[in-house]
């Protein structure tokens, strides 16, 4: 079919539109692709403006390239570094992110950036431009990608900040904060929040500073004092996130969360984890001692992969089943954190914390 890349004619879009729907019946996800079509032309015909039809098309076209990239990779986990765009290269904060994507990369991972100068530049940097991806934003003044993901076929240039965030933290399985201005503030903050509320994760959460520094303490204080001491956030919240001044601390919070867990969905109200070992019987027992607070009715349970998972990739491995009350995010992360510290990974699985 032709590209929405290029400029397409009336007579090209009903030949790939007749082809499309003719096929349809024969494709895996053609109930979901029937609902975007439909969506479309129900607003094909409605009053909207000529505006609101730009950033829909600039918006499927940024989707169109994200979804493509990534599709190729989609097996390999990837951390998001986020940081300020001013951190100088001679800075202890320069030096501690590219340490921490070269730790990283060397466990298997790959790392993700805005594509940027500073904190990004050095995600890039300590990555290699093998295992790295820069998510650049077009700005009205020129923000050029950094030398060590400019032309490579892994940098992506978004016309929207929400596009591009959601690429960032769709695509991660680990996000790490560094010191930065209000944009890395509100990376931290959404961050938190979508993982506070079960739109995002679960997945590691590090806020790393360099040896000695004081950002993340200082803000952790603020938030003790204002939000929790307040009532404006759960005791249990702090849960999500790590804070750290040390590289080993914040590349171990990372591996130690896969090490046996391995990733959860819904199915229903029912939260399905996978893991990369089995527990034991009196191991589950534990966990139905220690967290059924969070659960609405039931046990903790283990579970072979249920009816609506047998397309899924992960159909081999175990399980275990909860009526979680989707509520208590930082306890099902303190849970998540006992569940690592149980079962035995085989020699395989821990030396490769980076597979999906």
């Amino acid at each position: 079919m032709t590209s929405s890349r290029s400029l397409d004619t009336i007579d090209t879009l009903k030949s790939d539109l007749a082809t499309l729907l003719e096929h349809l019946p024969d494709l895996q996800h053609r109930q979901l692709i029937q609902q975007a079509i439909a969506t479309i032309i129900r607003l094909a015909h409605s009053e909207i403006d000529r505006l609101d039809w730009k950033i829909l098309a600039a918006s499927l076209a940024d989707m169109e390239r994200g979804l493509e990239l990534f599709h190729t990779y989609r097996h390999v986990r990837k951390v998001t570094i986020f940081g300020s765009a001013r951190t100088p290269v001679d800075s202890p904060a320069y030096k501690m992110a590219v340490d921490f994507a070269r730790c990283v990369t060397q466990l298997g991972f790959m790392v993700m950036t805005g594509g940027g100068g500073g904190i990004m530049q050095a995600g890039n940097e300590g990555a290699g431009r093998e295992n790295s991806f820069g998510l650049n934003i077009q700005l009205p003044f020129e923000q050029e990608a950094n030398p060590y993901i400019v032309g490579d076929a892994k940098l992506i240039h978004f016309k929207y900040f929400f596009t591009r965030k959601l690429f960032l933290l769709r695509e991660s399985d680990a996000v790490a904060l560094f010191p930065g201005g209000f944009g890395t503030q509100d990376e931290a903050f959404e961050c938190m929040t979508l993982s506070q509320t079960g739109k995002f994760g679960p997945v590691p959460m590090v806020l790393i500073d360099h040896p000695g520094g004081d950002y993340w303490e200082a803000w952790s204080e603020y938030i003790q004092e204002h939000l929790i001491q307040k009532g404006l956030v759960s005791p249990e919240d702090p849960s999500l996130y790590t804070i750290t001044d040390n590289l080993d601390v914040a590349c171990n919070a990372i591996t130690q969360f896969y090490r046996v867990y391995h990733s959860s969905r819904y199915v229903r109200d029912l939260l399905v984890i996978r893991l990369d070992a089995e527990l034991s019987d009196a191991e589950v027992e534990e966990l139905n001692d220690n967290f059924s607070d969070i659960l609405v009715k039931g046990k903790i349970e283990k579970s072979a992969a249920l009816p609506q998972e047998t397309q899924d990739e992960t159909i081999d491995l175990p399980r275990i089943v909860l009526y979680f009350n989707q509520r208590d995010l930082g306890r099902l992360y303190q849970m998540i954190a006992r569940i690592n510290q149980m079962g035995q990974p085989s020699e395989e699985t821990a030396s490769h914390p980076e597979r999906k």
